[in-house]
């Protein structure tokens, strides 16, 4: 039952217009739609009916009936779980951490497992060097500790929020980064609770 691309192509198509429409497009506007002529979405009409994915109503009937839903369509919509964006945070001079989600995203989850992951923005290039640039989202595992070397979120003081590696001392908390403009900052326990572990980036191009 496996289809080509081009009979994946129509069978989505038909699914798109069965949804917006309530019925199946004459061959004149499937043809149009797609660009192709009348024969050829016939032949491609008869091709999904031999493959046992649609039915129709009748030799020269309009109605086409979705048989079943593609396994292969269905294993990639099991695979897509949404993360939530939970504001903006910096990597470079900390900025206030924003509490409130700034939208989702949809990611496989095969790619990032996890319960609970959520996604924040980085706002600068103190980490540029391990790969996390200006714009990107990074993917966080809520987490309360850390370990030495590990690139965490943390908040500062209870208010302003950054993304940077983290080690731990006899009596001090280093934040470092990885970009050599940047240097090391120190804090005292208090003032610094980690947010979540770092396990993934998406690339942002958007200002690429």
């Amino acid at each position: 039952m496996k289809l080509t691309r081009k009979q994946q192509h129509f069978f989505d198509y038909l699914e798109k217009k069965l949804v917006e429409c309530g019925q199946t497009p004459s061959l004149r506007d499937a043809a149009d739609d797609l660009g192709v002529s009348r024969n050829a979405v016939a032949q491609l009409i008869g091709q999904l009916e031999r493959k046992k994915v649609i039915e129709r109503e009748g030799r020269y009937s309009r109605s086409i009936r979705i048989l079943q839903q593609l396994p292969e369509k269905q294993d990639r919509e099991d695979r897509v779980r949404e993360l939530p964006v939970v504001g903006q945070i910096t990597a470079g001079l900390p900025m206030y951490a924003q509490q409130e989600w700034d939208g989702s995203i949809l990611v496989d989850r095969t790619v990032f497992p996890g319960n609970n992951l959520f996604c924040l923005r980085i706002c600068g290039k103190s980490m540029q060097d391990a790969g996390i640039l200006d714009g990107d989202l990074v993917v966080c595992e809520p987490r309360q500790y850390a370990e030495n070397g590990e690139i965490v979120a943390v908040l500062i003081q209870g208010e302003e929020a950054t993304v940077k590696r983290f080690f731990l001392g006899e009596d001090y908390i280093e934040l470092r980064p990885e970009n050599k403009t940047f240097s090391a900052v120190r804090y005292p326990f208090s003032d610094i609770l980690v947010q979540g572990k770092v396990t993934g980036v998406i690339r942002s191009y958007a200002s690429r």
